[in-house]
């Protein structure tokens, strides 16, 4: 007895735009539930409007990866500079897929398109972190071919430690 068999959905990555801030901020939402942080979004849709998608320098840009049709994922990155190699660097701040699409290339799909879109762009580095609780995470980049940076740590100054940070006096104000 011959069954039939569904041909695969297709994959395809494509770059956000202003209308796409609400599917957006779904995705960071289920990113931050993902990381056990879901009340940690502080983002609305107008920050991701002003900040990405304004006649201003935007600060980031997003992708979105859609499978069959509907939206599987998203990668939102920026650009630093190496002063270095005298080169930018893409930065990969998010990359999420969704539960439903994973294990069907959709994470590998945006990865390779950002290294293409930093190559294109004349980048020397393509980075990003993971938390290290992320196995599944963690193995999946290996796999791609990526390693840690053991002898680099993190920094981060957020919230109130900004403003502190921010209003401490130095040798410039004399």
């Amino acid at each position: 007895m011959l069954t039939s068999v569904a041909p695969p959905a297709r994959t395809t990555v494509r770059p956000a735009t202003a209308d796409d801030v609400g599917v957006l901020l779904g995705f960071i939402r289920e990113l931050a539930a993902y990381e056990r942080e879901p009340d940690a979004v502080e983002a609305a849709e107008a920050d991701l409007r002003r900040f990405g998608f304004s006649d201003e320098r935007p600060f980031f840009e997003a992708h979105i990866a859609e499978r069959g049709g509907e939206p599987a994922g998203f990668a939102l990155h920026f650009y630093t500079y190496s002063t270095w190699t005298g080169k930018p660097s893409l930065y990969l701040e998010d990359l999420f897929v969704r539960p439903g699409h994973r294990g069907h290339g959709v994470g590998k799909a945006l990865l390779v398109f950002l290294a293409r879109l930093a190559l294109e762009r004349g980048c020397s580095r393509y980075q990003w972190q993971a938390l290290d609780w992320n196995r599944p995470a963690i193995e999946f980049y290996e796999a791609l071919g990526a390693r840690t940076t053991p002898d680099w740590i993190s920094f981060r100054v957020e919230g109130e430690a900004i403003e502190r940070l921010a209003r401490a006096r130095t040798v410039l104000d004399g």
